[in-house]
């Protein structure tokens, strides 16, 4: 599936933004359905650099040979000194658990999650404890890889709309400003936000 349709309205309707389109790279589809496991990474990850996340959750996945797959009553079973040998703090261990458990009781069904709302899946995920709203939403974006989430919240972009658009507000008012240009981008607001990150790293930021 390509995504000519969505570049098209993304530079139809807004010149600053289709002007990082055309200096960028092609962002390609990747759908990944296994929530949980996206969820399991997030969390990792949540707080701390790229490469201490990919030591830790190397780690963590060697505690479930020969596969390496975290199967969740195997990742209920697991003493929580285990898991921070691993790397992990308390408060991450506790986290990580707590999303097995969610997975154990068939609250992270696929086919069931794909099809609520962006906020309706927020609430949904943030039912766990340690999963805030950025998390759900980059589980939209690349997990999911649904159409029109846009992570107002989301440092990198906010960085990338404060240069590309010379936005100067802090806060809630960069949020709201945030908003109000991206409204013109929907109902593709998801691949804007990967064009944005990619700008970032176009520009050596």
């Amino acid at each position: 599936m390509s995504n000519s349709t969505a570049i098209q309205h993304l530079t139809a309707s807004d010149p600053v933004l289709g002007l990082v389109i055309a200096q960028g790279r092609e962002i390609q589809p990747r759908p990944h359905e296994d929530l949980y496991l996206a969820l399991l990474r997030a969390i990792v990850s949540q707080q701390i650099s790229t490469k201490a996340a990919a030591a830790i959750w190397k780690r963590f996945q060697a505690l479930f040979l020969p596969e390496g797959y975290p199967e969740p009553r195997e990742v209920l079973a697991l003493d929580e000194d285990v898991l921070r040998g691993a790397g992990l703090s308390r408060q991450k261990a506790g986290y990580l658990k707590a999303i097995a458990a969610y997975n154990e009781r068939g609250l992270l069904d696929y086919d069931h999650l794909s099809k609520l709302s962006g906020e309706d899946f927020t609430q949904h995920l943030t039912a766990i404890r340690g999963v805030g709203r950025w998390t759900a939403q980059m589980l939209q974006l690349f997990a999911l890889d649904q159409p029109d989430v846009f992570p107002e919240g989301d440092l990198g972009a906010q960085n990338a709309m404060r240069r590309l658009y010379g936005l100067e507000e802090t806060g809630r008012a960069l949020q709201k400003r945030m908003l109000a240009i991206a409204e013109s981008w929907r109902p593709y607001r998801s691949l804007a936000s990967k064009y944005l990150w990619q700008s970032l790293d176009n520009a050596g930021a």
